[in-house]
């Protein structure tokens, strides 16, 4: 008797999905997302604000898109991802569909739910795509896992540190003044 073979799922499954359900797609796998706690989307909406606002007041050219924004890393139809804040420098890679292509940055905020994933799956998906710099803010642990694939460095910081961005030289994130807010 043959094997069965696992079904590999696509693009256009995840657009085909019943309205208000969400999910990834990674490496042709169906990932159900979760709504995010309030908590979580503050915490989103703050770091946001500090990113785009060090991008205007430099003139960056990089771009700050929060969830849910389609990320296609692999350039195909079997990996689609919502990071909750995705930083992209490059232009060519923004098209009306979200981004094609890794972006420079990616910070995901840990969920009861989404722990494995970030810390897991999405960690060697993102490395392997070419992401720069990889995220991981836990506000259960108090942690901030930061990886710079760039450099093949990690550093774990907490709620009460400042936190410098790799891919900027002028960027810090003090976390004691983002801490209080969420």
């Amino acid at each position: 008797m043959p094997l069965s073979k696992e079904r590999l799922y696509t693009v256009e499954d995840i657009y085909n999905l019943p309205d208000g359900q969400r999910a990834e797609l990674i490496d042709g796998q169906f990932y159900n997302m979760a709504p995010p706690s309030r908590k979580h989307q503050r915490l989103v909406g703050e770091l946001c604000t500090v990113i785009n606002n060090h991008i205007k007041r430099s003139g960056g050219r990089c771009e700050v898109d929060i969830a849910p924004f389609a990320v296609f890393l692999d350039k195909d139809q079997y990996t689609y991802v919502e990071p909750d804040i995705s930083v992209i420098c490059d232009p060519d890679k923004l098209t009306d569909r979200g981004c094609e292509g890794a972006p420079d940055w990616i910070i995901e905020i840990v969920s009861p739910s989404s722990r494995y994933m970030d810390y897991m799956t999405k960690l060697l998906k993102y490395k392997s795509a070419g992401v720069r710099e990889y995220w991981i803010i836990d506000p259960a642990k108090n942690s901030i896992l930061v990886y710079d694939f760039m450099h093949n460095e990690t550093e774990m910081y907490t709620f009460s540190d400042t936190v410098r961005v790799g891919i900027y030289d002028d960027l810090y994130i003090d976390f004691s003044q983002i801490a209080p807010l969420i």
